[in-house]
């Protein structure tokens, strides 16, 4: 048995993006663009006689933070090492393209994370996965607009602040991709918050929502609602904000999935109360 692990290409991205479909996890149907957009050399696969079996990404964050997701092992290979052979070479590669002292994070589904600790992750909170149906919902369309390029400074500085470093290259192809709608809420001419919606295999999926108050994060809500009528809509709230499981209460959301939001190193400081979704479970 031949087994190797090395990077992956583009096109064996979308077939690691195929496997989280069949997985259940639900990715948009433009995510590996913008994630390959993102880092090209952030993908392994694990390839036995020629095959890939496994895959997972290491994204790095301009060397300053990392992100490992995509961690998946064809079914009939799983509990024979090898999905642990190539955990640990995601981890030490990316170690190896950050800075020194920089941290992993990661959304790691519950089972998995006695694992995930056993590799030196350790856990900061859980980020649930809501669903609803999209519904017309009024908002103040004087507060509440799509995003043009000319929002982009303002966009990337609630960004930076909510994700806690810079991913320009990534939020540069995230809020122009097809089949996607971004809002912003701005007031006396401040953006205080902005939210995206995109396209997925099963619905639409609501991701970021950084809002600065309970009251911004529900007028993007409802704008961003409009988006999935009568479609399945999706919201992955961080359940350490109160304020995003309220939201979620409110609109008669029904958890349906969720990871463990897991950190190698030092967890970044982040305004939990501005965060009412999350971007995306695979790249952070």
């Amino acid at each position: 048995m031949s087994i190797k692990i090395r990077q992956m290409s583009r096109a064996e991205l979308d077939k690691a993006v195929d496997w989280a479909r069949q997985e259940g996890w639900n990715p948009g149907l433009n995510d590996a663009e913008i994630f390959w957009q993102t880092d090209p050399m952030g993908y392994l696969a694990l390839e036995q006689n020629g095959e890939m079996v496994g895959s997972g990404s290491t994204v790095s964050y301009d060397g300053k933070f990392g992100f490992m997701g995509f961690f998946i092992v064809k079914a009939d290979l799983r509990s024979h090492g090898l999905g642990r052979q190539l955990w640990f070479k995601r981890r030490d590669s990316l170690l190896a393209r950050l800075d020194s002292g920089a941290a992993i994070g990661m959304d790691g589904v519950f089972n998995m994370q006695s694992f995930y600790a056993k590799g030196g992750f350790k856990f900061s909170h859980r980020n649930l996965r809501m669903q609803s149906v999209g519904r017309k919902l009024d908002f103040d369309q004087t507060l509440v607009s799509k995003f043009q390029k000319s929002d982009l400074a303002s966009i990337e500085s609630i960004d930076v602040r909510c994700f806690g470093f810079a991913r320009k290259k990534f939020l540069n192809g995230w809020l122009s991709m097809p089949n996607s709608v971004s809002f912003l809420y701005k007031k006396n001419g401040q953006c205080l918050g902005f939210g995206t919606i995109r396209q997925c295999h099963s619905g639409w999926k609501i991701g970021p929502l950084f809002a600065q108050t309970e009251d911004i994060a529900d007028q993007l809500f409802r704008a961003l609602n409009i988006v999935a009528l009568d479609s399945p809509l999706y919201l992955d709230i961080p359940e350490i904000n109160s304020a995003a499981v309220a939201l979620a209460s409110q609109y008669k959301m029904t958890e349906c999935f969720g990871c463990a939001r897991m950190y190698y190193g030092k967890f970044p400081d982040l305004p939990y109360d501005e965060i009412f979704g999350v971007t995306t479970f695979e790249l952070g």
